[in-house]
């Protein structure tokens, strides 16, 4: 594919495609930024941005089936290589986009070789928490006893990606892979990630869900917890029992001390 990409949304695109690793920064840049829509504005020249207020009309598309989407393009240059006659355009942020067709399906770059499309429980999720899936939250309302062990087919996808994406995250200081499996209430075992983190857990549990759903092995549950030094349980398995298969690099630890990353 050697398509060009013309600005920043459009690489990081261009790299969610290929690395899951990617795809959480490339849905905050894409809320970060401005995107054009093939539409007008009502007694307004086409061609231009649209500020707070105005009211806009947005062209749709039908996918092959009938489906209706609504396209818009990360850059001029790749909506003009999607069209065959000149047709107006408008430039508005993502965001925006996403809260003024709420309930529609959206396609990034239709017709092009890297383009997304979001199906509207994805943009829901996006402008409620900055992902495109939003991780189901369990609280364990008594004491439960579990089986802990390492799964015998080893998510080596998944583990790879999950360290590419740790190796952006300063904050985390280790990461680890293990089996559990509730024998009161589950069928089977599923994989369980464990995160040791200096700060901002939430925000990293997020990303590091999107990047773990999209790569563990077909059918699998994913569990993300937080490991603690002070924690018994899952977090002293992980400490005492198992090798993390991610520990942050002494680059990364210099980056955190002299405030090298924006996280």
């Amino acid at each position: 594919m050697n398509e060009p990409q013309t600005n920043a949304l459009e690489m990081a695109l261009a790299r969610a495609a290929d690395d899951p690793a990617a795809r959480p920064e490339f849905y905050r840049l894409l809320l970060e930024s401005d995107v054009f829509v093939l539409g007008h504005m009502d007694g307004a020249p086409a061609d231009r941005t649209v500020q707070a207020g105005e009211k806009i009309s947005i062209a749709n598309w039908q996918k092959q089936d009938g489906t209706p989407i609504v396209p818009f393009f990360a850059s001029l240059p790749s909506l003009q290589r999607a069209i065959r006659e000149e047709q107006g355009y408008l430039c508005l942020g993502a965001r925006s986009l996403f809260e003024i067709t709420r309930g529609a399906t959206l396609v990034l770059n239709p017709t092009l070789p890297y383009g997304k499309e979001f199906m509207p429980q994805e943009v829901e999720a996006l402008l409620d928490s900055g992902v495109n899936q939003v991780p189901a939250r369990r609280v364990v309302q008594k004491e439960t006893r579990v089986l802990l062990g390492q799964p015998a087919n080893y998510p080596t996808a998944m583990v790879e990606s999950l360290s590419r994406f740790f190796a952006k995250q300063p904050r985390v200081t280790a990461a680890y892979l293990g089996l559990m499996h509730d024998a009161e209430n589950e069928e089977k075992p599923h994989l369980v990630i464990g995160i040791q983190c200096d700060g901002g857990y939430e925000e990293i549990v997020r990303e590091a869900g999107v990047v773990a759903s999209d790569t563990a092995p077909k059918g699998e549950v994913v569990d993300i917890v937080q490991v603690e030094a002070s924690d018994s349980g899952i977090s002293e398995y992980f400490r005492n029992s198992v090798k993390p298969f991610y520990t942050r690099s002494w680059r990364a630890k210099l980056g955190s001390l002299f405030g090298g990353s924006k996280h």
